[in-house]
């Protein structure tokens, strides 16, 4: 997702002074009960409203050059109703009480529409009224109250740390999103909550002169549902071989020096020898694999076909979880959550006002379940929605999107180290790469950032051009060992895309670093004449 995808509809750009302003509570309150008995006096058997306000901001820099800050804010209502068994769906930038019962009575209006074209009636899983509740992301700055001044001096200290450790060229920015979300519905919610997300990414470029080759290596940051204080208090974690991985913390400048040394390293390192190998992956690179190999497929939206056109559908069917498929080893639990602290899905409600919650996908390696909305449950058999229902605006219709989706711990104690001191032969890979994966989430490919040899239980030199081959089950099978939950870390995607329109969400993933045996690697080097 590029730069566009930070774009929301009716955007405007607005000083940053505003940023820490809001719409007053009592006013969200008295919006959503106009909405409400407008769409039940119009003939909806149930309704709910978003009052959102989605501010977001980035900051962009190439070497002594801050190159963009831009800031922006989309506010309004949207309204969700069922009419006649059908869904309903309209929005406005008008919190005006004529304004917000026009769209209500629009809503139900369209769902009676759909009604007429619709075989069988929505079926929602019950949820109980939370009444007049309040969550925050637990932050302690509020990244968009920081002063510019402060953002960009970090951006070129960072640049400046990379070019003196041997980078020809420097790209950093900051990407910062507050989502101010009142939720109401006739179930008797009324959930009030302020989420925050911040991500500071960067691409180093190292050149040889002499034959114009050159490499690059990109931060090693997570993006995280954390404040400021996430790049004011780092949480190191110091592979065998020094690379320098981050926690609920970042230290963007030690990676920066790093990434310009490791990205001329790669200059002169060989090219990898295709073949079997055992891969040792850290959590830097693993929470991609586990995005698209476990989180997207296990989406019940994409097994039941109704979300096909954007990336696809599932090899997970079913007929899998009825006859208890073996999606990975003995050793794999791969459960979905929206409650992890400073993960980037974490909320206290989804925007269906359910509660969220942690739940199983794969456990001890046999598929057990998936990821469910509120319309969705009872195909499941369930009583209750998973909780991870979410819309990326208030102009647009909520919809089954990914919980965080994380590899749970080994269970006995495990280092790093002591993982690799069992591979006779094999590839330790740090951070993620380019990857491509098929329309059922079966058959993909992988790279990397940064990538070691392992040859009898020892670490060795770096190596390039590196991407591993797979099949979902049969990698997730070929998992042997995980570390203990000292080495857990997250990692995850600031901008997943899903849908038409299209919308994005941020989702975490938590991994330790886990081993891989007998998986095939190719070498990615291209000869262009």
């Amino acid at each position: 997702m590029g730069l566009a995808g930070l774009l929301m509809p009716y955007s405007r750009t607005i000083a940053a002074a505003e940023l820490v302003s809001g719409i007053d509570i009592a006013l969200k309150k008295a919006v959503a009960d106009t909405a409400l008995q407008a769409a039940r006096d119009a003939g909806a058997t149930y309704c709910d409203v978003r009052i959102g306000r989605y501010l977001q901001q980035f900051v962009v820099t190439r070497e002594d050059k801050v190159q963009n800050v831009v800031n922006t804010e989309s506010s309004g209502v949207g309204i969700r109703v069922i009419a006649d068994g059908a869904w309903g769906f309209a929005a406005t930038r008008d919190l005006g009480n004529e304004a917000v019962a026009t769209a209500a009575r629009q809503a139900v209006a369209i769902a009676k529409a759909n009604a007429r074209l619709q075989t069988t009636p929505v079926q929602l899983a019950p949820v109980k009224g939370a009444g007049e509740v309040a969550w925050r992301t637990p932050i302690r700055r509020n990244a968009m109250e920081v002063p510019i001044s402060e953002k960009v001096e970090l951006l070129l200290s960072v640049n400046a740390a990379a070019m003196a450790a041997g980078a020809d060229f420097v790209n950093s920015t900051l990407f910062l999103v507050n989502e101010q979300k009142y939720f109401a519905s006739t179930d008797g919610s009324y959930i009030d909550q302020d989420v925050h997300r911040i991500w500071a990414p960067f691409t180093v470029t190292a050149i040889d002169k002499e034959s114009g080759k050159f490499r690059t290596r990109d931060g090693l940051s997570a993006p995280m549902g954390m404040g400021w204080e996430y790049l004011q208090e780092p949480k190191r974690f110091v592979a065998p071989n020094g690379v320098v991985n981050y926690g609920l913390g970042y230290d963007m400048l030690e990676d920066a020096t790093a990434a310009a040394k490791q990205a001329r390293e790669k200059l002169s390192a060989p090219s990898v020898r295709p073949g079997k190998y055992d891969l040792v992956l850290d959590p830097s690179h693993l929470w991609l694999t586990i995005h698209e190999s476990v989180g997207h497929p296990l989406e019940l939206d994409r097994v039941l076909g109704y979300e096909a056109n954007y990336a696809g559908t599932s090899f997970a069917t079913l007929d899998k979880r009825e006859s208890r498929f073996q999606y990975g080893s003995g050793k794999v639990t791969l459960f979905a959550d929206k409650v992890q602290e400073g993960s980037l899905g974490a909320v206290a409600y989804d925007d269906e006002g359910v509660k969220t919650k942690r739940w199983d996908l794969v456990k001890d390696g046999v598929l057990v379940d998936y990821q469910a909305i509120r319309d969705q449950a009872h195909i499941l058999g369930k009583t209750e929605s998973d909780g991870c229902c979410y819309a990326d605006s208030w102009s647009s219709v909520q919809f089954q999107r990914m919980a965080n989706v994380s590899l749970a711990p080994g269970k006995t104690p495990l280092s790093v180290e002591q993982m690799i001191s069992d591979v006779e032969d094999g590839i330790y890979i740090v951070g993620d790469g380019s990857f491509s994966i098929d329309q059922q989430r079966y058959n993909a490919q992988f790279g990397g950032q940064l990538f070691y040899e392992i040859k009898n239980g020892k670490l060795g030199r770096m190596i390039e051009d590196v991407a591993y081959q797979m099949r979902t089950p049969e990698f997730w099978n070929a998992c042997s060992a995980i570390c203990d939950e000292s080495d857990y870390r997250l990692n995850g995607s600031f901008f997943d895309g899903k849908g038409q329109p299209g919308q994005v969400s941020a989702v975490s993933h938590g991994a330790s670093t886990a081993r891989f045996d007998g998986i095939n690697v190719i070498n990615t080097a291209r000869n262009l004449g």
